[in-house]
């Protein structure tokens, strides 16, 4: 039963492709094909995440990681987010798994904010393309309000979350890890 409750919505998503598939054949096998290349695209990728994730968390001491990425690392903190999440390969779904053990290792949780944002919207290889097919000023200019704006909504949400609140984000995280 724990099984159902924690699958549900994938269940229902099945169950209704399944649907899909007996009312239109055409439709349904691509809905099938589409979602055989997803998850095979995902263990591309997952894979490695992981593996880079496991190192992560041996090697890199927890008190390194709030000296960079804590409550007290300021400018250098946000810096070094906007850098991680720009320079980092992978879809967005790669980052969560990275964002998780940065909050275990004690990073600010602005700082992870930014992180996801640097991640999904300031992708290095994105900015050259954009460079070369859009132009300079273009590309920096697009480069520097996603900084900005990144900052900003970070900043924001960090204010109107409460420190209870993100309390029991970090000890929800720490419960779905021990379950």
């Amino acid at each position: 039963m724990n099984f159902i409750k924690k699958y549900a919505l994938f269940i229902f998503i099945m169950i209704i492709d399944i649907a899909i598939f007996i009312m239109d054949k055409k439709l349904g096998t691509k809905i099938f094909i589409s979602t055989k290349n997803n998850f095979l695209n995902m263990l591309a990728v997952i894979p490695p995440i992981f593996l880079l994730l496991g190192l992560l968390d041996t090697w890199v001491p927890r008190e390194t990681i709030i000296k960079l990425l804590g409550e007290g690392s300021g400018i250098k903190g946000i810096m070094l987010s906007i850098f991680l999440g720009s320079a980092a390969a992978g879809p967005l779904y790669g980052a969560f798994p990275v964002a998780e053990v940065m909050m275990k290792k004690g990073a600010k949780f602005s700082n992870i904010l930014i992180f996801l944002g640097a991640w999904s919207t300031l992708k290095i290889p994105m900015f050259l393309f954009e460079m070369t097919s859009l132009g300079s000023k273009f590309a920096v200019t697009r480069w520097i309000v996603d900084v900005v704006g990144i900052i900003l909504i970070a900043a924001f949400i960090d204010r109107i979350i409460s420190d209870e609140e993100k309390t029991r984000i970090y000890e929800k995280y720490e419960s779905n890890r021990q379950a």
